[in-house]
């Protein structure tokens, strides 16, 4: 199984808001992630999208690859803390207010779904029979 991963770092937003996006992504398909980013109205889904696009091109890549994209899924996904820029804002009466401008380190993490095992399609009827068979 294929794993593949990329980082953004010192992203100009906060852990939190990126963490939003991130978190309606976390265990989609790789298709339908980039969907999802391109129309979100977040200017932090622009980052996400290109860490996103990065660690395709990282899965693709990788020796033993399928070569199949459509089935890389998001397998986790996470922002960390970077560092904060102190800046001044004048305040009234001569004293002076901190702002703090946040940073954010992206990591977006790629997997390979394993191949769908073939079973025999059960319909709720039968699986209720099939319950109603073991009980008694």
């Amino acid at each position: 199984m294929i794993e593949a991963r990329a980082t953004a770092k010192y992203v100009r937003t906060s852990a939190q808001k990126a963490k939003l996006m991130l978190d309606l992504i976390r265990g989609c398909d790789v298709n339908r992630a980039l969907a999802t980013l391109k129309f979100a109205r977040k200017s932090v889904a622009r980052d996400i999208e290109k860490v996103l696009q990065s660690a395709i091109a990282n899965a693709q890549q990788k020796e033993g690859f399928g070569g199949d994209v459509d089935r890389l899924y998001v397998s986790s996904c996470y922002a960390g803390p970077g560092p904060s820029q102190k800046r001044i804002r004048p305040a009234p009466m001569g004293r002076a207010y901190r702002v703090l401008k946040r940073t954010t380190h992206l990591t977006v993490h790629v997997a390979e779904r394993p191949e769908a095992k073939a079973r025999t399609a059960r319909t709720p009827a039968a699986a209720g029979r099939a319950k109603r068979k073991a009980t008694t």
